[in-house]
């Protein structure tokens, strides 16, 4: 992702407080939501990705932890866990990984960043899942679900160029 520098400070407030109430309403959508969880997770980690490309990764990581405090207005916190865990993060650990311009090394490094999510995930949910559960369909979910995070990848690299080449221009930044 290139980043920007060339953006006066009014535009940089504007940006980021749009970017921060569109992740917000994404958020509590995804907890009040009975479907479309993680496509709403997924959706409000998109936003992280506009603000490293227009403003650069210090402003990433300040939108991060912006976005993060702010959700906290949400009553359902347990629900906010995704973001601040996974989705939040990802877009400023794929801005990394992907200077490394070496595919094959990107993907493995993206796989172990998803897989110590779910590692951790698995260890404290490993409670609520039924016990016939745990010891056959654990091993096929996480298959499933790191091939669910490569398309989720995918889209979000195709997010990026989507902004790049449709929106930015158009934002006048």
């Amino acid at each position: 992702m290139e980043t920007g520098n060339n953006v006066s400070n009014s535009k940089k407030v504007t940006l980021s407080g749009l970017l921060l109430a569109l992740v917000v309403i994404t958020l509590f959508l995804a907890t009040v939501s009975p479907v479309n969880e993680m496509s709403l997770y997924a959706l409000s980690s998109f936003f992280v990705s506009v603000v490293i490309i227009e403003l650069g990764i210090k402003a990433g990581w300040a939108f991060y932890a912006a976005s993060c405090l702010l959700s906290l207005i949400i009553p359902n916190k347990v629900a906010l866990i995704p973001y601040i865990v996974f989705f939040g993060l990802y877009g400023i650990v794929k801005f990394y990984i992907e200077k490394l311009s070496k595919l094959a090394l990107e993907y493995i490094l993206k796989l172990i960043f998803f897989n110590i999510f779910v590692a951790v995930t698995v260890l404290y949910l490993n409670q609520l899942i039924p016990e016939g559960f745990q010891r056959y369909s654990m091993w096929a979910l996480i298959v499933a679900a790191e091939l669910v995070f490569v398309i989720y990848d995918y889209a979000y690299t195709l997010f990026i160029q989507y902004y790049r080449h449709r929106i930015r221009n158009r934002l006048r930044m």
